[in-house]
């Protein structure tokens, strides 16, 4: 009703229905923005092609710019170009190679490039140094992996470990119960997709925006 009211007075302000609806259809799109971000960004890729240039410059004026090269080599990865990504992150191994963080980068590029046993070796480096790094996301990586390659078991086994991690991120656990839902986990896809709904539940207020659009996408899976 609410949208129907909304709908008549815009097209009575601007006299022109398709104006109207192009009003509340931008409206809402910027309430996913904010809200939720079930909508793709589309100011994203031109934020992203921004920001790889400047530190391509700035580690250029600074070829010691370690910082500067792992920023890089991680929007890299966002934009699965993980090949580039990976160049940046070997030049940083003297100084990096006892990072948790770094070596679940370094091994999830891997996997992405296909080099599976180099991937693994590095992700479990990672876990050796911290079980819980990256909320358990070499454990979801590790099982995308096997189960392309149809390692089924040796899949179940990865996304078992990080089940019983009880991690706090919606994202992983809804990856989690997809992951089980192309393996035919239907029981185990379920109880990923319910994980995801209550720990965003018991979020505080800060990380639920960036959960959202997760425990969303899990709830409608559930």
């Amino acid at each position: 009703m609410g949208k129907v009211f909304l709908f008549s007075i815009l097209w009575w302000l601007t006299g022109n229905p398709f104006a109207a609806l192009i009003i509340i259809l931008l409206l809402l799109y910027l309430l996913d923005l904010r809200f939720v971000r079930l909508l793709p960004d589309i100011t994203k890729p031109f934020r992203q092609n921004r920001r790889p240039a400047a530190l391509k410059r700035q580690v250029a004026l600074n070829p010691h710019d370690t910082s500067a090269k792992l920023e890089a080599a991680r929007l890299l990865m966002e934009r699965r170009r993980y090949q580039e990504a990976l160049a940046y992150l070997e030049e940083i191994a003297p100084l990096m190679g006892e990072s948790a963080e770094y070596l679940s980068d370094r091994g999830i590029c891997c996997l992405k490039l296909g080099r599976v046993e180099e991937g693994e070796r590095l992700l479990q480096q990672a876990l050796t140094l911290n079980p819980r790094v990256k909320y358990g996301e070499p454990y979801l990586r590790l099982g995308e992996a096997y189960a392309a390659h149809n390692q089924r078991e040796k899949a179940l086994g990865f996304l078992e470990e990080l089940a019983s991690m009880h991690t706090s991120s919606c994202e992983v656990y809804y990856k989690l119960g997809k992951l089980y839902a192309e393996l035919t986990q239907k029981e185990r896809a379920k109880q990923a997709f319910r994980e995801a709904v209550e720990v965003y539940r018991g979020l505080p207020a800060y990380k639920r925006r960036t959960e959202r659009r997760w425990a969303l996408l899990a709830w409608l899976n559930r």
